[in-house]
């Protein structure tokens, strides 16, 4: 692989995945964030800002290949996953990129989520626009689930959704079905990326609280509305496509021992 690669959300859980992985796939990886870290001499950063188009077009600066990865699931999503993307998408027209490599999440038009509406948004955008692109979508990463339990972690008794069904994976496993699209050739939409089961967040939650030594009750919250009934029904899921090894008690045992 040799090709000039811009890598958006650099910084977040996925970005920072995809970083060593794109270098050693032989990529010239310009990495983007909108506040770019000090120091590192292994990346080239630049600055670059969704929200109002701030160093869109430096960034795609000869450019061969854009991986999306920026993302906004506690934020303005509509701001940086919609109409972030179309400032990318049409930045990356001018520039004639081969291949516009966007990161999805699975189920996005199974569950009414107003985050997962703006990612098929944006899904759209990509599938309208003239530049070649690959549309990859991938389940909940084992760290998310992690950050969800460990916000509930000091409570005395732990109220979950019990019933959801995800399908985590390890961020380094997705990272690497990112990695495999990263060409210059575009694929299209992609066959979903899994982890390796489908389980429910109670039975997660029970793997957490036991192999971490803990001791507290687990009592379902229920959630009305047709979000949480999407969750329930296996929406987020794909378990014909269980591409990821690591499980969540793997990946629990190694985190926290």
């Amino acid at each position: 692989m040799n090709c000039r690669t811009l890598l958006t959300g650099a910084t977040g859980t996925l970005g920072a995945a995809l970083r060593p992985r794109l270098r050693d796939a032989g990529h010239d990886l310009r990495a983007a964030s909108r506040s770019p870290p000090d120091g590192d001499d292994d990346v080239s950063w630049i600055s670059l800002d969704l929200t109002d188009g701030t160093g869109v077009r430096d960034a795609l600066e000869a450019v061969d290949v854009v991986v999306h990865a920026a993302s906004a699931p506690r934020g303005d999503s509509e701001a940086v996953d919609v109409q972030g993307t179309e400032r990318l998408l049409e930045a990356a027209a001018d520039a004639r990129v081969s291949n516009f490599v966007y990161v999805s999440i699975v189920g996005i038009d199974d569950v009414p989520f107003s985050y997962y509406e703006h990612k098929l948004a944006a899904e759209r955008a990509v599938e309208a626009s003239e530049i070649p692109s690959t549309i990859t979508r991938i389940t909940m990463f084992h760290e998310f689930v992690a950050d969800l339990l460990e916000s509930v972690s000091w409570l005395p008794i732990w109220p979950l959704p019990t019933t959801i069904r995800l399908q985590p994976i390890a961020v380094g496993e997705a990272a690497e079905t990112v990695v495999e699209h990263a060409t210059t050739e575009p694929a299209g939409r992609t066959p979903d990326t899994g982890g390796p089961e489908v389980r429910s967040v109670g039975d997660l939650a029970r793997s957490y609280r036991d192999l971490r030594g803990l001791r507290r009750p687990i009592v379902r919250l229920p959630i009305p509305g047709k979000t949480a009934a999407g969750f329930r029904a296996g929406g987020a899921t794909c378990p014909d496509r269980t591409v990821g090894t690591v499980t969540w008690d793997e990946w629990i045992e190694a985190r926290y021992d």
